[in-house]
């Protein structure tokens, strides 16, 4: 019978099973993807909120690769949780895989415990708007507006750290933006999904949908840790500014939006 976590618990990050993943996955995966990651050393001390560009569907790959190399550079300490869409973490053999490894449902309140304890989260805030953005705007940041991310930020405290990927969205190809979902009234809800457009895989061919697992493209991966950005305010009252909310979001995905284009040109070269 398989085992079912509490996913709001965060004791559930088992170091053994880290550690056996890292040294049998990541080598592959780094060899597979030519993949490189850069910018660790830019990583701060203590509690931060990862931030990141989400690509691949829920293969992530580019999340087990830049773990791989923040566990061989930093240790297990700087290895973030991540907070995770409830329905995604808690479906069967993907519950029991990615849970040991230190997923957590998304909420603010699982987040203040892990940075009450020094820890590191990792959040991608746009969430299915851009693991499922079509190939077409592969090498665009898509938040669709979201500011979750940076209310947490804000009233914790915590720098943002940017962590931008480049290539993982080419390792399956998304055609449109179409909504499946709406054939079947109420299922966008269920699913807590805005998008379900349709996808190219191995071995799939066409389908509506995301895969839940594919042979990826060996497409280059290419990921780089930003300098942590802070900002001049913080706090609940920041936190609820509107104003400065927006400010604060426009840097953000400004500085990762320059970031990516970078990249995405130097992966052509």
């Amino acid at each position: 019978m398989l085992r079912r976590y509490d996913i709001d618990s965060t004791d559930n990050r088992d170091p053994r099973f880290v550690d056996l993943l890292q040294r049998w996955t990541y080598p592959l995966m780094r060899r597979y993807f030519r993949a490189e990651v850069r910018g660790i050393d830019r990583i701060p001390e203590g509690a931060g909120l990862y931030v990141g560009n989400h690509s691949s569907g829920i293969m992530l790959f580019d999340s087990f690769i830049f773990a791989g190399a923040v566990y061989q550079q930093r240790g297990l300490g700087e290895v973030p949780y991540g907070l995770g869409h409830e329905v995604a973490i808690s479906l069967p053999l993907l519950h029991q895989f990615i849970v040991p490894l230190g997923a957590v449902r998304a909420s603010h309140g699982n987040a203040h415990r892990l940075f009450s304890l020094g820890r590191k989260v990792m959040v991608y805030p746009g969430g299915d708007l851009d693991a499922m953005r079509p190939f077409w705007r592969r090498d665009e940041v898509v938040f669709g507006g979201r500011r979750g991310y940076l209310r947490l930020a804000l009233r914790e405290g915590v720098p943002i750290i940017p962590v931008v990927s480049a290539g993982s969205h080419e390792t399956f190809m998304i055609l449109d933006e179409k909504n499946w979902l709406r054939l079947v009234p109420g299922l966008d809800r269920l699913l807590r999904a805005k998008v379900w457009p349709t996808t190219l895989s191995i071995p799939w061919g066409l389908t509506p949908g995301l895969p839940l697992f594919y042979i990826p493209f060996p497409a280059r991966i290419l990921i780089e840790v930003l300098e942590p950005l802070r900002f001049e305010r913080s706090g609940p009252a920041a936190a609820d500014d509107e104003p400065y909310l927006d400010q604060c979001a426009a840097a953000v995905e400004q500085t990762m939006q320059r970031a990516l284009a970078r990249l995405a040109r130097e992966r052509r070269q």
